[in-house]
């Protein structure tokens, strides 16, 4: 199933694929004619593939076990140098 969506008759045309599973409770859901599409991105299965969807708003970024927000080892040598 595939929903094709035009900006005012503009001859390119976006093809939105259908959500897959972990995206429902997102707010980002829109649905047209019966068909529930992501309105953020049209693949919704590839946002998914590597893990969380970026867009996804149902979900929280997790904390690592200990609770600490990792560092960039090399801003945080920059900070250590100025005397933050």
């Amino acid at each position: 199933m595939q929903v094709e969506k035009s900006k005012n008759g503009a001859a390119g045309a976006f093809v939105f694929q259908p959500v897959v599973e972990k995206c429902e409770g997102c707010e980002r859901i829109k649905e047209d004619d019966g068909l529930r599409h992501c309105s953020s991105y049209a693949e919704p299965e590839a946002k998914w593939a590597l893990g969380v969807c970026n867009f996804a708003t149902h979900v929280k970024a997790s904390v690592d076990k200990q609770g600490k927000i990792k560092v960039n080892p090399l801003k945080a040598s920059k900070r250590a140098a100025r005397g933050r």
